[in-house]
């Protein structure tokens, strides 16, 4: 606070508040005595003419002048002047004669005395004066008084003691006090006021800081190298500083004058005068460049804005400015390319891409041609002459061109053409005067006279080189554009070239890893269903455009007619998500052999894939290289290793998703689990499209939790959808929205499977699918009833002939009368195996598919085992014996015991021959 008053104190705020504050005292101080000295005066003056009009009237009251003329004038006259004197508030009337004794008096000891100083109203003159003596000091008015005939007679002085007088003005003192102080209280009130709103506008500079403020003002307004001009509203020139007057070369008096008067060119005087707003505008004056802006200013006090005008000679800065013009453009071309190029990992495209962005800024024509292994995604050779290449590219400022086509092969069979000479240098070559390019010219005659005569006058050719490997070449040309390529150019043009091979070489790295994915993922696709009867399937594969991934699907034929429907997909793209993908393949495959329910099956497979994780997780500190002497893994120095770890987190299979469903045709019945897989779409014969309720299972790899399966019976004719994640969702489009749109799509009548997939992929694809697609239709049967046979075997050795027979006769009745024999020797075995090991309840059923399958079910969950009996043995043959006469055998598991299976071919087929085929009675006592 201190601080504060102190810089207030020293500031010009504070030295114009003392100022005025003792300007204002000094006024007020002077009012005030200029006030008493007036009061006194106008006290006296009043006096004076009360005084005076008292006595004239007494001297001119009737029966004076007999009065003074009677033996006792004192008798008569001092009751009427005493009655006077309290009348008219004066301080004594006196009555006298020519010597001046006094015939009354207020004071009645001055009666007979004479009274001094009355000679001028004895001479008959009235008379005011202030009398200063004996017996008072007072303020008196001596008037004569005249008989009838105008003599003097005698005298009457009338008068207020000064000292009464004095109290007048001593009364009027205390308002006169307030007055002056309340004066100086507002004086000093505005003063401060003052200086407060003069404060805040100096901000407490002083007035040494103030006028040194000026004198800076001066020098950088008069020293800085740009013209500064004040114009006012009313068009006159208020203020110029010394460049202004230099740039436009002003008079001396050029202030206080219209800019209409400062003799300037026309567009210059319009530019002045227009008010207009303008930011670095470029006017010429004379022979200068000028950059001028134009502001308005701020209304100030009533009154109207102007403007304030800078000029910059911007003439030496003209050519310096187009140079960095052009850097700039270049920058920003090179910004560009590095965006626009090598969008899509396209090899065409991306040549495409390195034509198109150099039209038409840098030249009028871009070509781009690239070697024959590129445009496959192969690795070119290194080293080598180059004498012919594919045109990939082809980009220009008017649609006809004289140069080859796209596809046209472009042969350099001439070294000194720019073409052959950049590629054998492996570096940008110039040629800025194509009419002199002997070898560009001798290399195609007729083609260069038509490019001559089109336009084409100056080129630049520049090998487009990755990891030392020359990919292709681009070449710029000059035809409408009037200057030559220079030097600059030729820099320019190596540049983008180098930035564009990186990412031609990209996208042919990318192509050719793309196109080994996609071989190794169709070959690890299902390329031929099988023959099966349960459903009726179509599919589609789509691999995704930026690289193939790891979507999958299978149909696996399973015992008794069923048929298994799988969809899979597995994280990521490229080599890696295919070979995962095959390996999951082939793993459910192999558990699908064991005929596992749908939920075990995934329980499986979740460990498999965990322990597979874990090996290969511990492996992975050798899968890089050997360690080196300081026992750290190293890695070869080649441009195709990968980095330290790739190899570890590439083989994880962890976050692949499955979809495992398995349909009865004999039953109807559909029973399917997931692994973190979308659930399937089911549509109704009535058209109605569900999406069943699918228990949330975990995907594979993640482990610790069990999955769940749900079955539900599917009505005959019902379809089953099953498709990946990609077919319904992508960036621009989510989950849901997708369900509801394949729902929209399934509904349609009429169509068959592979009918459906074809309008599913037509209303559900993108343009571009960032994911794989895998869609599998499956239009459900039932097999007949006449297609099945089923009893009910007591658990006694005697009816295992009945059963024999039993399916003796429905093979006849069937027509299969070519295999009654091997079937019957199955049935007995099987029948026979499940009275003696089995439990209850015991059941045979006999279905005819594409083969014969015999089904033999019990209460015990035993797994029979295939052997060789030794010839002492007196059982183990039976199983064996089956295995020989049937096609495929097996075992799966129910809830309520087990089912061993074997399938003969309808056709009969060649049987084995055993040495010695025993009785089909005696059959029945043999262990298994």
């Amino acid at each position: 606070m201190s601080a504060r008053l102190s810089r207030g104190a020293h500031s010009v705020a504070g030295q114009v508040f003392a100022l005025q504050a003792v300007i204002v005292l000094l006024l007020i101080t002077a009012a005030a005595l200029a006030l008493v000295f007036q009061a006194r005066f106008d006290s006296q003056r009043d006096a004076r003419n009360r005084s005076l009009a008292a006595a004239e009237a007494f001297a001119h009251a009737p029966g004076l002048p007999e009065a003074l003329m009677s033996h006792d004038p004192t008798a008569a006259l001092q009751p009427l002047a005493e009655a006077a004197r309290r009348a008219s508030g004066l301080d004594f009337i006196a009555v006298m004669d020519l010597r001046g004794v006094r015939y009354t008096d207020s004071r009645p000891e001055l009666i007979g005395k004479r009274a001094s100083d009355i000679s001028r109203a004895v001479a008959g003159e009235s008379f005011t004066q202030v009398f200063k003596g004996q017996p008072s000091d007072a303020v008196r008015a001596v008037v004569p008084v005249r008989n009838a005939d105008g003599e003097v007679i005698g005298l009457v002085g009338t008068g207020i003691e000064v000292e009464n007088v004095s109290h007048a003005v001593e009364a009027q003192l205390p308002l006169l006090v307030g007055a002056t102080a309340g004066g100086l209280l507002l004086g000093t009130a505005g003063a401060a006021l003052v200086s407060r709103r003069l404060l805040h506008q100096t901000r407490g500079l002083g007035a040494a800081e103030m006028t040194r403020m000026n004198e800076h003002h001066e020098a950088v307004l008069h020293a800085v190298r740009e013209g500064v001009l004040i114009i006012g509203n009313d068009q006159r020139l208020i203020l110029a500083n010394d460049e202004a007057r230099r740039l436009l070369d002003l008079p001396q008096d050029a202030e206080e004058r219209h800019v209409g008067d400062l003799g300037l060119d026309p567009r210059t005087t319009e530019l002045l005068a227009s008010g207009r707003v303008v930011t670095d505008h470029v006017h010429l004056a004379g022979d200068r460049l000028l950059a001028v802006n134009v502001r308005p200013t701020m209304a100030y006090a009533g009154r109207p804005a102007g403007r304030v005008v800078t000029l910059r000679d911007s003439t030496e800065l003209a050519s310096v400015s187009g140079r960095a013009e052009v850097a700039r453009s270049r920058l920003q071309l090179l910004y560009d390319a590095g965006v626009r190029i090598g969008t899509t990992l396209d090899v065409a495209r991306t040549a495409e891409e390195l034509s198109e962005v150099a039209v038409p800024r840098f030249a009028d024509f871009v070509t781009v041609e690239l070697l024959e292994p590129v445009l496959r995604g192969d690795e070119p050779s290194r080293g080598g002459v180059y004498t012919e290449m594919r045109r990939a590219a082809i980009s220009g400022i008017r649609s006809d061109s004289p140069l080859q086509p796209v596809g046209d092969l472009i042969r350099f069979e001439v070294p000194t053409a720019p073409m052959a000479a950049a590629l054998d240098a492996g570096h940008a070559v110039l040629a800025a005067d194509l009419n002199a390019a002997m070898g560009w010219r001798a290399q195609d005659s007729q083609g260069t006279r038509v490019a001559l005569e089109y336009g084409l006058h100056s080129l630049i050719s520049v090998p487009l080189q990755a990891r030392g490997v020359v990919l292709g070449m681009a070449n710029f040309w000059r035809a409408d554009t009037p200057e030559p390529f220079d030097g600059e150019d030729l820099s320019f043009a190596e540049e983008l070239g180098a930035r564009a091979a990186v990412s031609i070489d990209n996208a042919r790295r990318f192509t050719r890893e793309h196109a080994m994915a996609v071989t190794l993922q169709r070959s690890l696709l299902p390329r031929v269903l099988p023959d099966q009867s349960a459903v009726d399937v179509a599919y589609r594969y789509l691999p995704a455009k930026a690289g193939v991934g790891g979507d999958w699907f299978d149909v696996i034929q399973l015992p008794g007619a069923r048929v298994a429907l799988v969809v899979g997909d597995v994280v990521g793209h490229g080599v890696h998500a295919a070979a995962t993908m095959g390996r999951l393949r082939t793993a459910v495959h192999n558990f699908s052999t064991l005929d596992l329910p749908p939920d075990e099956l995934l329980g499986h497979l979740d460990e498999l894939i965990n322990r597979i994780d874990q090996d290969e997780a511990g492996g992975a500190g050798t899968a890089d290289g050997s360690a080196d002497g300081n026992g750290n893994g190293s890695r070869g120095g080649g441009e195709d290793a990968e980095p330290d770890g790739r190899a570890e987190r590439a083989s994880s299979v962890t976050g692949a998703t499955c979809l495992y469903a398995v349909y009865d045709p004999v039953s109807g019945r559909c029973r399917m689990a997931s692994a973190g897989h979308p659930g399937p779409a089911l549509i109704r014969p009535d058209g109605r499209v569900e999406f069943p309720e699918m228990p949330a299972g975990i995907p594979l790899g993640v482990g610790g939790m069990p999955f769940e399966a749900v079955e539900f019976e599917l009505p005959e004719g019902s379809r089953l959808v099953l498709f990946t994640d990609g077919l319904v969702e992508d960036r621009d489009r989510d989950f849901d929205t997708g369900l509801r749109l394949l729902a929209e799509t399934l509904s349609r009548p009429g169509r068959s499977p592979d009918q459906a997939c074809s309008d599913v992929l037509a209303t559900m694809l993108f343009p571009v699918p960032s994911d794989d697609i895998a869609l599998l239709v499956a239009d459900t049967r039932r097999l007949e009833a006449d297609r099945i046979a089923e009893w009910e075997v007591p658990v006694e050795h005697s009816a295992v002939s009945r059963v024999r027979n039993a399916g003796s006769a429905q093979l006849v009745e069937w027509g299969l009368e070519d295999i009654a024999f091997p079937a019957e020797l199955i049935l007995s075995e099987l029948v026979t195996n499940a009275i003696r090991y089995g439990s209850a309840p015991v059941g045979v059923r006999l279905i005819r598919d594409r083969s014969l399958i015999c089904e033999v079910s019990d209460g015990s969950s035993t797994s029979p085992h295939l052997r060789y009996a030794a010839t002492t043995d007196e059982g183990g043959r039976g199983l064996f014996l089956v295995a020989q006469y049937a096609e495929r055998w097996g075992t799966r598991y129910t809830d309520r015991g087990k089912v061993i299976w074997a399938e003969l071919p309808l056709t009969g087929g060649a049987e084995p021959q055993p040495p010695a085929p025993p009785d089909l009675e005696a059959l029945e006592d043999l262990a298994w």
